[in-house]
């Protein structure tokens, strides 16, 4: 679409970036003033999620992970044909690509930036819930980016019930020689989303600096994680991915796990171990496993597909009622806990009334009014501090914010804690464990289903959640529930909408000058508001940028401004301002132009069922209305020829489009509205026909001829 969600959400992970980097900037030039761009990197490839916050299986942490995405834009929109090329020359050239002979393809294909030569990892679980990991791994390094990559080995844990140790740190010099890291060289820091936040000091990040290294070179290091009495202790849980990417040679994979604790466990058919053994009797019984696997060329040398599913997984929580009732205890606040925010909730409505009216005050309160903490979900283990303690300090991390919405809203009406999860494609049946989830949304209301909030993005309009999580099913958290799971929404609680208005004014020099405003509701508006919201407002020229990129608009952002992120009553407002000195060029016959208006994105038709098979359905993505528009003035003495508009309509969607040309000026529109969410794929033929519709429209030209030429050939 126009500014479809993929666009939207890599200008807010740039946004993430800016405000990271913008809030941890000046500490890390101190730890590191002699590096230009240190890049941290986390436990090895394939690690285990071990009482972890999220289900991450590769090396690199969010620093690297970010940094990868605002590479991917600018690839993408190089990839796109945004660069700033003359407006009226549009490129005919065709990409480069592979010439499909495998043996001369795979001598193209780009090095890897390292090589994890081995990979051991070692798990012991006790009776109590307590843990032990260790972990040995060799990484070959191959080019100045597997270099950067690995200036930094970083660990994530919570010092209240974890201790990381870095025994060893060993560089192999391709030149010869060896060096060990001193343990100077070894930080132990709060998490950078928790650095100005006192109360969550305990989730930490273990670092080792390893300075100068060099294509060639090889680091040996090993890492010893030990976990005793977790808050979700004696239950423990653990789920493991193996590479099939290449990346790693060698792999060793040992489990340890007590005979006599009941243990779930699921393996992959793909993977099986390469030995289980039995050892000891009665209480001091164990359940021994061991992977042995290696890279296998033939196989990982192709492309990789997505594995959503773990190839390991256990968990002691018998189902998901006892993982429920468990997490309920942490997250529903006492009733003491309830009666004790009475006061406030009634301080914060102001007013008495129906009980339905004070749920959005209350949620504006503690989505914008208490700061989010970003922490992963489950970085503390689920341990939640009081609503009292919460208020006067006015920040916490998501599970806290829903412990003190709770708090305020249970003084008036049910609520309900919803664990969600992001990806595409989960099995949430099956075993169950925490790591499934990385998202905690919050339902309220009088009568079920309530209204479904996100008390965590700070700027998130009352019951508009993001759209990844819509239709998700979401594990209700509220202890004596009969329903344990229950569907998140499928469709906005907004109506989406953009308008885009552009007026713009072209120069006898070829210069082009443009004001672009964009007035959103809906999926889009909530992804620029977090955007806005997180990058700080020195950094709001380069999301602008951005965002002009991605619709089309070629040229530099000279000046920005968006309305109050947190505004969330009304509609969120962008308006920049162009210009590209040479636009056009006068001298070259015939001068001919896009209209300036951003490109509406539709859905690619499906690929043609094979014999047998149903055709898939065609995702349209939520229902929107887009009306954009366009004033562009002309210098004098211009003639404008004018392309035909468009109407075509059908019951899942509707586009019409008018051009019109008066004296210097030329004005164009286009309107889109999108009916449904999908159609059936056996409407294909016809969708093509839409499609083609909408795409020749937009690539129509305006002519533009000096008047006394246009005379001349009357």
């Amino acid at each position: 679409m126009l500014l479809d969600a993929a666009r939207a959400e890599l200008a807010a992970d740039v946004a993430r970036a800016f405000a990271v980097e913008a809030r941890s900037s000046a500490k890390r030039e101190q730890q590191a003033p002699q590096q230009t761009e240190p890049v941290l990197a986390e436990q090895p490839v394939g690690h285990a999620v071990l009482y972890g916050a999220g289900a991450r299986f590769y090396t690199f942490n969010v620093t690297f992970s970010r940094r990868m995405r605002r590479m991917a834009v600018t690839a993408y929109l190089v990839g796109a044909g945004l660069t700033g090329s003359s407006a009226q020359e549009p490129s005919t050239r065709p990409q480069e690509r592979l010439n499909g002979n495998p043996a001369t393809d795979a001598k193209t294909k780009p090095e890897l930036p390292f090589q994890i030569q081995f990979l051991e990892t070692r798990i012991r679980f006790e009776v109590t819930g307590d843990s032990r990991k260790e972990v040995h791994t060799i990484v070959k390094i191959n080019n100045v980016l597997g270099a950067r990559q690995f200036a930094r080995i970083s660990f994530d844990y919570n010092r209240s019930f974890q201790q990381v140790e870095i025994p060893l740190v060993r560089i192999s010099h391709a030149n010869g020689g060896t060096s060990e890291l001193l343990p100077s060289a070894v930080t132990d820091a709060p998490n950078p989303a928790a650095e100005q936040y006192p109360a969550y000091q305990d989730v930490r990040v273990k670092s080792a600096r390893i300075l100068g290294l060099q294509e060639g070179d090889t680091i040996e290091y090993r890492v010893i994680t030990t976990t005793a009495k977790h808050p979700l202790a004696p239950d423990f849980w653990l789920e493991h991915s193996f590479d099939r990417s290449g990346q790693v040679a060698e792999e060793h994979y040992d489990l340890d796990l007590p005979a006599s604790r009941q243990v779930h466990m699921y393996i992959s058919p793909s993977t099986p171990p390469a030995k289980k053994d039995e050892l000891g009797e009665r209480e001091s019984a164990r359940v021994l496993y061991r992977w042995d696997l290696s890279a296998n060329p033939s196989k990982d040398g192709g492309a990789v597909a997505e594995k959503t599913e773990p190839d390991v997984v256990l968990t002691t929580y018998s189902s998901w009622d006892q993982f429920e009732t468990c997490i309920g205890a942490r997250l529903i606040p006492s009733r003491d806990a309830v009666d004790a925010s009475a006061p406030k909730a009634r301080d914060i409505v102001q007013r008495e009334g129906p009980s339905e009216k004070w749920i959005p005050m209350l949620y504006a309160f503690v989505s914008q009014k208490i700061k989010t903490v970003d922490l992963p979900l489950g970085a503390t283990g689920f341990r939640t501090r009081p609503p009292g303690e919460i208020l006067s300090s006015g920040y916490a991390t998501p599970e806290d914010k829903f412990e003190l919405f709770a708090a305020l809203v249970k003084n008036c009406c049910w609520v309900n804690a919803g664990l969600v999860h992001s990806a595409e494609s989960m099995v949430l049946g099956g075993i169950a464990r925490p790591t499934v989830f990385d998202h905690l949304l919050a339902t309220a209301g009088n009568f079920s289903p309530g209204v479904w909030m996100d008390l965590n993005l700070e700027v998130a309009p009352f019951g508009v959640i993001p759209s990844q999580f819509r239709g998700k099913e979401a594990l209700l958290v509220e202890p004596g529930s009969n329903e344990i799971w229950r569907q998140v929404p499928k469709e906005s609680s907004v109506i989406g909408s953009q308008q885009v208005t552009v007026d713009a004014e072209l120069t006898d020099q070829g210069k082009l000058t443009a004001k672009v405003k964009y007035t959103m509701r809906g999926d889009n508006e909530l992804l620029l508001r977090v955007a806005f919201h997180q990058a700080p407002k020195g950094k709001w020229k380069d999301v602008a940028n951005l965002l002009a990129l991605s619709d089309g608009f070629r040229g530099q952002v000279t000046s920005v401004d968006a309305s109050d992120p947190m505004a969330t009553n009304d509609p969120f407002t962008v308006e920049y301002e162009l210009t590209q000195p040479k636009f056009v060029d006068w001298a070259k016959k015939p001068v001919r132009i896009p209209a300036l208006l951003p490109q509406i994105g539709l859905p690619d038709p499906p690929a043609k069922a094979g014999p047998g098979e149903t055709a898939p359905k065609i995702e349209l993505g939520t229902p929107l209305e887009v009306q954009t528009s366009l004033t562009l003035h002309l210098p004098p003495g211009i003639v404008v020829q004018t392309p035909a508009g468009t109407t075509v309509t059908r019951d899942y969607a509707a586009f019409s489009s008018k051009y019109s040309a008066t004296q210097n000026m030329v004005t164009a529109s286009r309107h889109i509205n999108f009916l449904k969410r999908e159609i059936p794929g056996d409407r294909a033929i016809d969708y093509n026909a839409f499609l083609r519709s909408v795409q020749n429209d937009q690539s129509q030209f305006f002519t533009l001829v000096p008047a006394a030429e246009a005379d001349a050939k009357q």
